[in-house]
């Protein structure tokens, strides 16, 4: 094989020298064993399998718990969740919510749905995140305070969220963020889906909003197969979420009344039990992951132009995907390397395009994105599942 660069065999060496022998090697796959076995079965034999059981209340409480929130409400994923979040936060069809330009789709798409807009800003190098200092010198240029929150100048829209995302589970800087937040009278909904098991300031990701939500993709550390958390202190956004989750039924022993249009997003018990098994499991998760970090971040010490991305300061990170930044590099040397790595069997991949750079969304307003078009080349993530640190020293 031919390599474009020195970038090449020297990720390639680092690769070989931190993980297992077997190949490939995926980028983040599910850990799962006889808890979730046991767990699963005792689903089954129940016979609750669908939005109510037991171990929905479980889940529920045990997230609430570990995390620090007063209330979680299960779904059936993340999209959902923030999609849900953003309407209990008062979102409405012609609003704006100012998100990430680097972000999965999932959160621009969560504001299309909820009817709204999504307004592009810029990211900072230390968190990866939404980058409080150029989204308050933005918001200077753009926003019109109002009775209501502020007002974009230049559509005439509201803008009434702030949606900071925690990229690859490294928590944004929330401190001048909430600030910039309260200083124009918006709403922080987090998008904390990739940031289970981060703190910021020794408190969760996902609980310095109104709202927060989370992501238990088979891909996440802590999976459900499928599904996600709203998190709130607030008790009746928490009961207003239950409600329009479970098709805004009224309670009753037999008849099917409901009071307003809502969803049937609830997660299911059986994904729910799976939960259960996993939260057991997640701080053995983190251990093995920050442990993985720690293999990649020694690696690439001594590398001229890759660097390791490490946690943000004031911050614990999950490490959910590892991720090296590829200093000066083009989108044709990135696209190399890339092919360079899955050739050898190494599941790594690039990041996201940038949200503003896809079809649907080209024509939605943005701040100037400079960090975030320069990441958007540089960032790859390598294979991060917990049980890779396990199998590279057994």
């Amino acid at each position: 094989m031919t390599f474009p660069s020195e970038l090449a065999p020297e990720l390639l060496a680092a690769l070989a020298h931190v993980l297992p022998t077997y190949r490939p090697i995926n980028l983040h796959e599910p850990e799962l064993g006889d808890l979730e076995q046991t767990v699963l079965t005792a689903c089954v034999d129940s016979g609750f399998v669908s939005s109510v059981g037991a171990f929905v209340d479980e889940f529920e409480a045990s997230f609430a718990a570990y995390t620090g929130a007063r209330h979680a409400i299960a779904v059936v994923n993340g999209t959902a969740a923030l999609e849900v979040a953003l309407t209990l936060a008062g979102v409405e069809p012609g609003d704006e919510v100012i998100v990430p330009a680097l972000s999965f789709v999932g959160t621009a798409n969560a504001v299309v749905h909820a009817g709204a807009t999504p307004h592009f800003v810029d990211s900072a190098e230390a968190t990866l995140g939404m980058d409080p200092a150029a989204l308050d010198a933005y918001l200077a240029e753009i926003a019109v305070p109002s009775a209501h929150g502020a007002t974009n100048r230049v559509t005439g829209a509201r803008i009434a969220a702030i949606v900071p995302m925690h990229t690859y589970g490294h928590p944004v800087d929330l401190a001048p963020l909430l600030t910039v937040a309260d200083a124009y009278a918006i709403t922080v909904v987090e998008d904390a889906a990739e940031s289970v098991g981060s703190t910021y300031r020794g408190r969760h990701t996902g609980t310095f909003g109104r709202l927060g939500i989370f992501s238990f993709n088979g891909n996440k550390i802590l999976t459900t197969g499928g599904g996600g958390m709203i998190v709130t202190d607030d008790a009746a956004l928490a009961a207003r979420a239950r409600h329009l989750t479970t098709t805004a039924k009224l309670p009753h022993a037999w008849d099917f009344e409901h009071d307003e249009v809502a969803w049937n997003y609830r997660m299911p018990n059986i994904n729910a039990a799976l939960g259960c098994a996993q939260m057991q499991r997640l701080p053995d998760f983190l251990v093995r992951k920050r442990a993985l970090a720690d293999a990649y971040r020694t690696a690439f010490a001594d590398a001229d132009r890759i660097s390791f991305v490490s946690e943000p300061e004031h911050s614990e990170s999950n490490y959910w995907l590892c991720t090296i930044r590829l200093h000066d590099a083009t989108k044709s040397e990135l696209s190399e390397v890339l092919a360079a790595t899955n050739a050898a069997g190494f599941g790594c991949r690039p990041a996201w395009h940038l949200l503003s750079s896809l079809a649907m969304y080209k024509a939605c307003p943005r701040a100037p994105l400079p960090v975030a078009e320069s990441l958007v080349d540089q960032l790859i993530n390598l294979p991060s599942s917990p049980a890779l640190w396990s199998a590279a020293h057994e």
